[in-house]
């Protein structure tokens, strides 16, 4: 059976599931329909999408089918399938120009396009050659470059979408020379992106996590300083600590398991002119590639990134600072007034922040540096530096569309309840010790399902905050179960192929996107087990952090070295010299 029969036939399976539960009912009236979507049915849409992700390997498709199914599940009435398609299609339409519309979506395409136009500027210009044979002179060793990838992936802390846009693109040329995967390099980047920025105390994750904090714990009556809850949730943000450590730990010990090992003896067993057939096609591959004549200088990837990363923490302050100062609140208006580049005033600077428009803004005033400089250095003419801009949007153009089809499946997800559902199916009474750990694996079910850690954090914070104080009103357990939300919500994010950070870090590495969420998936599932087993289960017990943090990095050393089979055994070396 070819590929166009099966996917036929699929999709026709998949048609009739979603049609069964209703029109074979007869005739269903609204509240009938609105009953279901609270039940089973509404797991379907991200199921379908998540399934056919896998099985077909195109997204883009995976993500249109399970819109198409969640509005026909919401538009279905009566027996009338046809009209209910129909309508499904419209919604959709309107979904994807609604999920355009939005503000802060439009900056991020936005940013995530200039960003692309920078990256392509900084490889023509010569910049991203010149600091690959820089770092190459360092990373003498596959595990030197896994281990400075990590450390770029770290530096730039203040966004997860900036990471894995920024470090892709100058780490990949190392790293192809190394021989080390796409599906690797892909692996470090996204597992350095969330994760870091989760962790963060200046970032454009604080705004949102300091938000939800507040409003938790007003909801239950309790005056807290949200920032200092922010702060004493960290050392118990055990997934986000673990994975970081554990790409040290894989880095250097060289074990690998799972078909992220597969993917590394296959990087390592072919001739270095031949590494990058297996992902890029020529075009891609001459796209990366300086022009020819110019000097290589690392200044021409070290200035237009530069700008992008000053300029970004700089538009990260004036936006929360403008916000502020035009606001109400006489605090803070008083804070900028008397110390305005105060550590507290830089704090709630880029809290108040709209990052969405703070990158745009970066990303915009760094392709400007860029270009005037190509034009300065007599590399490109004004004409030629703006079409090479403008050639490094072409690239993310699919990332474009996957991300407006990401928003559109999430608000079908919204729409439908899914998540709600979810909250209920599997909470219920237990142990309060275990609260965490079933809070931390909550959040991972629906931000797998949904693909966004925001939206998860958003629906878990308040449910969560009064279960714990209800349960065990110590502040101690009430800030782990805190934390279980917001790790939860990373992990979950981590993993999901619908997930934008997951897609922006495949796109980054230039790696095949299913190729990279299945070789991670093993790797953030097995630091997910360590986290509960050895992280969340004690922490509920009250066992104290700086108990648990040894005894759970112990525990990925020590299942690193009975899972993990080493990458450059004599054995692998022979391969390589005898092809």
């Amino acid at each position: 059976m070819n590929n166009r029969k099966f996917r036929l036939i699929l999709v026709t399976v998949i048609m009739l599931i979603l049609s069964s539960p209703l029109v074979f009912a007869g005739e269903v009236d609204q509240a009938a329909i609105n009953a279901q979507k609270f039940q089973l049915v509404t797991l379907l849409p991200p199921v379908i999408a998540i399934v056919l992700a896998f099985l077909t390997k195109n997204v883009v498709v995976s993500l249109f089918l399970g819109i198409l199914s969640g509005s026909f599940i919401i538009n279905i009435s009566g027996s009338n399938v046809f009209s209910a398609l129909i309508q499904a299609f419209l919604d959709l339409v309107n979904r994807a120009l609604n999920s355009l519309a939005d503000p802060w979506n439009a900056g991020i395409i936005l940013q995530v396009l200039a960003i692309g136009g920078v990256i392509n500027l900084v490889a023509k210009m010569g910049g991203a050659k010149a600091i690959a044979e820089e770092l190459a002179k360092r990373a003498k060793t596959a595990k030197g470059t896994q281990l400075i990838t990590w450390f770029l992936g770290l530096l730039v802390f203040f966004d997860d979408y900036a990471n894995s846009l920024i470090v892709g693109p100058i780490m990949r040329p190392v790293a192809d020379k190394m021989k080390i995967s796409r599906e690797r390099l892909a692996f470090i980047i996204d597992a350095t992106a969330a994760p870091i920025a989760g962790l963060a105390i200046i970032s454009t994750w604080i705004g949102l996590e300091v938000g939800l904090i507040n409003d938790a714990f007003r909801g239950i009556g309790v005056n807290v300083d949200a920032f200092g809850v922010f702060l004493n949730t960290i050392p118990y943000r055990f997934y986000n600590i673990l994975i970081l450590a554990f790409i040290v730990i894989t880095a250097l010990l060289a074990k690998e398991f799972g078909p992220m090992r597969d993917a590394e003896l296959r990087a390592k067993s072919e001739r270095p002119n031949n590494l990058m057939d297996g992902n890029l096609d020529n075009k891609e591959k001459s796209d990366l590639e300086p022009k020819e004549g110019i000097k290589l200088s690392i200044w021409n990837a070290i200035i237009p990134i530069g700008t992008l990363i000053i300029a970004a923490l700089i538009s990260f302050y004036y936006s929360g600072y403008s916000s502020i100062i035009s606001g109400e609140d006489q605090t803070l208006i008083q804070l900028f007034t008397n110390s305005p580049f105060s550590f507290e005033a830089i704090k709630e600077a880029f809290s108040a922040s709209d990052a969405s428009v703070a990158l745009f803004q970066s990303a915009l005033f760094a392709s400007i540096v860029g270009i005037a400089m190509a034009v300065f250095k007599k590399i490109f003419t004004i004409s030629e530096a703006i079409e090479a801009w403008i050639d490094g949007m072409k690239g993310l153009l699919m990332t474009g569309v996957i991300l407006i089809l990401a928003w559109s499946l999430s608000s079908v997800i919204k729409e439908l309840g899914t998540a709600k559902y979810l909250v209920t199916l599997l909470s219920g009474s237990l142990p309060y010790f275990l609260l965490p750990s079933i809070i931390f694996i909550l959040g991972a079910v629906i931000s797998f399902a949904t693909g966004t850690a925001y939206g998860t954090m958003g629906i878990l914070m308040p449910l969560a905050v009064p279960l714990a104080h209800s349960m065990n009103p110590e502040m101690s357990f009430i800030i782990v179960t805190t934390s279980a939300v917001l790790t939860g919500a990373i992990f979950g994010d981590h993993c999901s192929p619908i997930s934008d950070t997951t897609i922006l870090s495949s796109m980054g590495a230039g790696c095949n996107h299913i190729d990279h969420v299945k070789t991670q998936m093993p790797y953030a599932l097995f630091v997910a087990f360590i986290t509960v087993v050895f992280g969340y289960i004690p922490a509920g017990l009250g066992l104290p952090v700086y108990i648990i943090l040894p005894i759970s990095l112990f525990a990925i050393f020590i299942g690193v070295q009975i899972f993990g089979k080493n990458v450059e055994t004599e054995e692998i070396v022979e391969i390589i010299e005898n092809v």
